[in-house]
């Protein structure tokens, strides 16, 4: 585990240094901040549309390789992908390597196979909260750091990352032993490799569709906004990236208290169900406040007041879990991944050109949180579906009800 968890933190934290400053290379290509919005989602979309059709390739070359190889080529990829970035003097130069970035990198799922094979079915909850916390430590101290250093100079943090990269993949190579066995091994199939097949089994999942539904748009809503908010925020408040770096580590800083702890406190005292609606509704109004407020301060106001809406998430997986039958558990978690896949691709697709559309307003003007409003109307037909399914339900365990 200590060696997997150093793998995944510094992974965690390459990706999160160039996150404040990868608007701001873009826009360097461009001549508008309409250019820059189309720029900006062109290269998400670029990255996450490779990635939904070679993730499957790398997990099912894992299983029969191995996760070490299928790791090391992941990290030695992005390294190559964030040096390139900081030397690219042409965009297209950008879209491809982000396009190689996204194709030979699964380090997160491969990160939670190795887990697996590692660890006894009665230690995998303890060992993935251990993931889980690296993810968050590194997503935290990765914005900040780059955000500084792109105050500095633009090139930096992609260097970095890069750097961070190639020790991680030398750690990797002398130090992280493969995890799974030869006798566990198989063979590679085509069908296994088909980014298809889990969005197709999603509708052998009875009895969950409407979860599904309520998840899905909410993680549509989250990544739209992930996708706008650097730029809108530039575009609103004038923020640097250092600033943009903050903002980012005060939503991780609420992240990990919420789901770390204060989740757990208030489970105790009202039913989980009651904690997704709640949540629902208060990421609503926060994705409407987010685009409405005047004022860059008042940003964090709505990200230390919004405390339900980082619950939303692992309340709703949590009540997917309790709603399927236990043998079916690795098929629903599936059915997210590829959901989280989908929203990656459409999200950039959805914000960054309603961004494009109103860049062209003043600081400060209200149109500019279009993509926002846009983020709020996702999250209002989420919320709308799961109050009316959970009074339905009439608060029964839904796990219950879908064994019977």
């Amino acid at each position: 585990m200590p060696f997997i968890m150093i793998t995944v933190l510094l992974d965690m934290m390459s990706i999160g240094i160039i996150a404040p400053v990868l608007p701001k290379l873009i826009g360097t290509f461009m001549d508008s901040g309409s250019g820059t919005s189309m720029g900006y989602g062109a290269a998400q979309a670029a990255f996450a549309i490779a990635q939904f059709f070679s993730a499957p390739v790398l997990g099912a070359l894992s299983d029969k390789y191995g996760r070490r190889p299928v790791l090391l080529l992941g990290l030695f990829g992005m390294a190559v992908n964030f040096f390139v970035t900081a030397l690219a003097s042409e965009f297209w130069m950008l879209i491809a390597v982000r396009l190689m970035g996204g194709a030979v990198c699964a380090n997160i799922a491969v990160a939670n196979a190795y887990v697996a094979d590692i660890t006894q079915p009665a230690d995998r909850a303890k060992n993935y909260g251990l993931l889980g916390a690296m993810f968050g430590v590194g997503f935290i101290l990765g914005p900040v750091t780059g955000g500084l250093l792109g105050d500095i100079n633009i090139h930096w943090p992609f260097l970095l990352a890069g750097s961070l990269c190639l020790i991680n993949c030398v750690y990797g190579y002398f130090v992280l032993p493969e995890s799974l066995p030869q006798e566990r091994r198989r063979e590679f199939a085509l069908s296994r490799a088909n980014p298809f097949s889990s969005l197709a089994r999603l509708r052998s999942l009875q009895g969950v569709e409407t979860l599904l539904w309520i998840m899905g748009l909410s993680i549509l809503a989250q990544f739209c906004l992930h996708t706008s908010w650097f730029l809108y925020t530039e575009f609103k408040f004038g923020w640097s990236p250092r600033d943009n770096g903050l903002s980012l580590f005060a939503v991780g800083m609420m992240a990990v208290l919420v789901q770390g702890g204060l989740l757990r406190q208030v489970q105790k005292r009202m039913p989980l169900h009651r904690i997704v609606r709640i949540g629902l509704v208060s990421s609503t109004i926060a994705f409407f406040a987010w685009g409405a407020v005047p004022e860059g301060w008042m940003m964090y106001v709505v990200i230390v007041a919004n405390v339900f809406g980082y619950m939303v998430q692992p309340g709703l997986q949590s009540v997917v879990a309790n709603a399927v039958d236990p043998s079916r558990q690795g098929e629903s978690m599936g059915a997210v991944s590829s959901i989280n896949s989908v929203a990656a691709v459409v999200g950039p697709m959805l914000g960054t050109p309603l961004l494009a559309a109103v860049s062209h307003y003043p600081h400060g003007d209200w149109h500019l949180g279009a993509p926002f409003y846009l983020c709020a109307a996702i999250q209002a037909v989420a919320a709308i579906i799961g109050l009316r399914y959970f009074a339905r339900q009439h608060h029964e365990p839904v796990a219950q009800r879908v064994s019977t």
